[in-house]
């Protein structure tokens, strides 16, 4: 049933998840090595992702045997290979000319927008909130990407030069730390004793 307030706790954890404000250095510097961000497809290639987990998220993964916490991990190494890209200044995804409309979809749709830590909340919000308002949250999450991407090019020329390679670093160790954490957490569950 559709709850104002439920949505209002929904859209601010996914905001807090997707961190798109967070990931702008990061689109900043993918739009600088491939000339340009479909906005549009990225927003709905993260939507439809978020939608489909939302819907029948463990049952595909379930199809493919693989578990929420292997997914996770999955995202973690992408993640931490970006972020290690952002603070050594070195280039581990090769931009090819042939392709640069997938940079849209990876790794901004997969995995900044609706990355593991993103499909993994839905998956988790499910137990504790409606359906329908999980959904309107994503919606509203979707809204606030699409304007950010939409408003990157204005935000490199604000920021500039400088700016973004301070902040570019400073997100890097963020990402890097966002890394290890999920692969800790999904690595190394509440109750096993990793040794560290």
């Amino acid at each position: 049933m559709f709850d104002l307030k439920e949505i209002l706790s929904v859209s601010l954890i996914l905001f807090s998840v997707i961190d798109i404000l967070g990931s702008i250095p990061i689109i900043v510097n993918l739009r600088q090595k491939v000339g340009h961000i479909q906005s549009e497809k990225a927003t709905l290639a993260a939507g439809v992702l978020m939608i489909l987990f939302l819907l029948a998220g463990k049952s595909i993964l379930g199809l493919f045997g693989i578990g929420v916490e292997d997914f996770a991990i999955a995202g973690a190494l992408i993640i931490f290979a970006i972020g290690a890209e952002m603070i050594l200044g070195i280039e581990l995804f090769k931009s090819d000319p042939d392709a640069k409309d997938s940079a849209s979809i990876v790794p901004i749709a997969f995995p900044l927008i609706a990355g593991a830590g993103t499909l993994t909340t839905i998956l988790t919000l499910k137990a504790e909130f409606a359906q329908i308002n999980i959904g309107i949250g994503i919606l509203l999450n979707l809204i606030l990407v699409y304007i950010v991407l939409k408003s990157t090019g204005w935000l490199e020329r604000k920021i500039g030069k400088t700016g973004l390679d301070v902040l570019r670093r400073i997100f890097g160790i963020i990402l890097l730390s966002i890394a290890v954490k999920i692969f800790k957490t999904n690595a190394f569950p509440i109750g096993v004793d990793s040794g560290i």
